[in-house]
């Protein structure tokens, strides 16, 4: 595993700062001071991330998937905490009560964040009215998608949460910042293994491969390796049992080679 720091930060440029979801709207002169306090990252799949660096500096992911996890020492279990792509911002937790993040780092795909000093960040919020106005919707909505995802472990099935996951998770391409071309590759289903899925359901791998399997007998998904293909949305939508609907998002074609 590569060592988190073995290549050296670069200052990021106030047109990558101007595409985070968070600073989109800020007014000019906003973005130009906040850039001056940025640099550009870059973490690769098998990449060491030492959780410490969460007490240091605060993150906005520019491209790439990021998983957030906990591990069982004396069983060796590991559960996923959040996913993260393009547009969200991490470590909310450290931000507010400043206490070490006792978690796993795990970048999934190469992942480019822009991060900057945890108290720069800290004082933004207090200086800045406009840009708290702009954070504190995100907030909120991540406090919704933790507030549901406990409530779907205690109160559905494997097959429900497992529909929900897939579902609420692709809807995360509508935000993805970067190039047209790249645009599948952010897609949640392209890359993440049974094992990955697994913990982000709170469920175990043989569990999770047996329900994708009915899936595909099914016609819902077409599944190939480490990718998925949603060739049903709507069954998968009443398998989730929401009782609120979900903007559908574009399919992937269905001609995707191996």
């Amino acid at each position: 595993m590569r060592q988190y720091g073995s290549h050296v930060p670069q200052q990021a440029n106030l047109v990558l700062v101007k595409q985070a979801n968070i600073f989109a709207d800020l007014p000019a002169k906003s973005i130009e001071d906040f850039q001056q306090e940025f640099q550009l990252d870059e973490w690769h799949k098998g990449d060491y991330i030492n959780a410490d660096i969460l007490t240091k500096r605060f993150f906005v992911v520019m491209a790439g998937q990021l998983e957030i996890k906990q591990s069982n020492p004396e069983t060796g279990r590991e559960a996923t905490l959040d996913m993260f792509y393009a547009g969200d911002c991490f470590d909310l937790m450290v931000l507010f009560d400043d206490q070490p993040h006792d978690v796993i780092i795990s970048p999934l795909t190469t992942v480019k964040l822009l991060s900057v000093k945890l108290t720069t960040m800290r004082n933004w919020l207090w200086t800045y009215p406009t840009f708290n106005q702009q954070f504190m919707p995100y907030l909120a909505k991540k406090m919704r998608e933790k507030e549901q995802q406990t409530s779907s472990l205690v109160l559905h099935n494997v097959t429900t949460r497992l529909s929900r996951i897939i579902l609420e998770h692709i809807n995360k391409i509508k935000f993805y910042t970067g190039a047209k071309e790249e645009e599948h590759q952010h897609h949640l289903v392209n890359g993440l293994t049974d094992e990955t899925l697994a913990r982000m359901t709170g469920s175990v791998r043989q569990v999770v491969n047996q329900q994708l399997q009915q899936w595909k007998k099914q016609g819902t998904i077409d599944k190939r390796r480490n990718q998925m293909i949603i060739k049903d949305l709507e069954a998968l939508e009443k398998e989730a049992k929401y009782t609120h609907s979900l903007p559908n998002v574009p399919f992937l074609p269905s001609s995707t080679t191996e």
